[in-house]
């Protein structure tokens, strides 16, 4: 957004006789320019403006995906040792079970990829797969938490909310934080919560649809008698606020204002698919007239990234009709056949718009899925915490590069292991955040996203 009209449209708040756009000039919008010119003064040179976050909720199978194990393939059916299923310690002898899909070399790095990611295969090049992911509970609840928000535990802010937080927004007309999702993950929408940060930082959801965004268009048709209200509202927030100075929350609720009322300007043209071309169209499978589907969810994060908007993350399905293939790893085909081709999309998209060189993409999962069964032949897989895949591509991102290693089943982590608390000091860093400074005051100690943990991988950085 230009100055002149960012500009404009506070001078009409100011006016609206003392307004919430009035104290938010006041105080509230100041602070928020204070900390948009904070970002700008990060820990280090950052590589990245913008993060657009793929989420695959479920547990995606990393040996059914991004990490090829050819003894699988020759040992299916034999047992071996572990000691502990599903979280509960003991000796157990469960069967190998042998992939469902080839793997094949993509791009000219020759990276192996399962035929379940053919498009994504494709793009490889520009990806940095990591092999070594491990996280700390094997639940969908606990480990989606944890992705999100560095806590298995107890709510926390999401990643998303402490980003906007360090950083602040690019455009003051979105929120800085949009979460698409047609349903809620399965931590709900604690995946986006800010928590004890500021309101205004909570990660805004859009759902694929025929309404995106409810209750965005203005009550009235007439923009004076919105300016009216708008008025009356300020003030009795002001008055509010004046009662009980020191509220974040409620500074927050009033920013909130602001930004909504900048989204009933933005959000229109955001929508507006007869801006894009026909090959961008076909590029993402997107029909004319569609509000619905992963290509449209990732054709909007180009957008929404585009804009300004700080951290978009992208859900690909909620707590039904996911990645969760406990019965049948088949499942894995229509839940892969509706994202490859967007995901590819949008990589594609970036980087011929100049856009990825300054945009950091994120693909992970809760966790991955077991290489063995308890049942000999069964064709599912169960939920694996010690080891599963993730990738970084974009903005300072060694692309065509694969870092850390499972074992020679995918079992455990073989070598060079990145812990979530790893993975996101990794994404701060990218961001220029050092992850131990980025800090909140609540409750009489210092929080953080990694809490007391984490360690960058400066091997994935280009």
């Amino acid at each position: 957004m230009d100055s002149h009209k960012k500009s404009t449209r506070r001078e009409m708040l100011c006016r609206a006789a003392g307004g919430f756009g009035g104290l938010a000039l006041g105080g509230m919008l100041a602070e928020q320019d204070g900390h948009v010119a904070r970002g700008a003064a990060t820990h280090w040179p950052a590589k990245a403006k913008r993060v657009i976050f793929l989420y695959m909720t479920g547990g995606v199978s990393h040996v059914d995906s991004f990490d090829h194990k050819p003894l699988l393939y020759r040992d299916h059916g034999k047992t071996i040792p572990v000691d502990n299923w599903q979280g509960k310690p003991g000796s157990y002898a469960p069967y190998l079970k042998t992939p469902d899909w080839e793997f094949q070399h993509g791009g000219q790095c020759g990276t192996m990829v399962s035929d379940l990611f053919p498009h994504v295969r494709r793009m490889v090049d520009e990806l940095a797969v990591i092999r070594s992911m491990h996280t700390e509970h094997a639940n969908h609840y606990e480990s989606t938490l944890g992705m999100h928000c560095g806590s298995w535990t107890f709510a926390r802010p999401s990643l998303g909310s402490w980003l906007t937080y360090g950083l602040g927004t690019e455009n003051a007309d979105l929120p800085g934080f949009v979460v698409v999702a047609p349903a809620e993950p399965y931590a709900g929408a604690q995946a986006w919560s800010s928590d004890f940060l500021p309101a205004i930082h909570q990660g805004t959801r859009i759902r694929p649809g025929r309404d995106p965004v409810p209750n965005l268009r203005r009550r009235v048709a007439d923009e004076e008698l919105q300016r009216l209200e708008l008025a009356l509202l300020g003030e009795a927030n002001r008055e509010h606020l004046r009662q009980r100075a020191g509220d974040r929350q409620l500074e927050g609720v009033i920013q909130s204002f602001e930004t909504a009322y900048g989204m009933q300007q933005a959000a229109p043209g955001l929508f507006d698919l007869t801006q894009e071309s026909q090959a961008t169209l076909d590029l993402y499978g997107v029909q004319p007239g569609d509000s619905a589907g992963f290509g449209w969810q990732c054709l909007m994060g180009r957008r929404l990234s585009e804009m300004g908007v700080r951290f978009v993350e992208l859900i690909d399905s909620g707590s039904s009709g996911n990645w969760d293939s406990h019965a049948n790893m088949q499942d894995h085909v229509a839940r892969a056949g509706n994202v490859d081709r967007p995901i590819a999309a949008l990589l594609q998209d970036l980087k011929q718009r100049g856009l990825l060189d300054e945009t950091l993409v994120v693909w992970t999962t809760e966790f991955g899925r077991t290489p063995y069964h308890e049942e000999a032949n069964h064709p599912g897989r169960e939920h694996h915490r010690h080891v599963f895949s993730s990738w970084l591509a974009g903005a300072g991102v060694r692309g065509g590069s694969v870092y850390g290693a499972s074992d020679e089943y995918g079992m455990q982590v073989a070598e060079d292991g990145v812990h979530v608390h790893d993975f996101h000091a990794t994404i701060l860093a990218l961001m220029g955040i050092d992850h131990e400074r980025l800090t909140y005051r609540h409750a009489g100690r210092d929080y953080r996203l990694t809490d007391v943990h984490g360690t960058v991988v400066p091997a994935l950085f280009a």
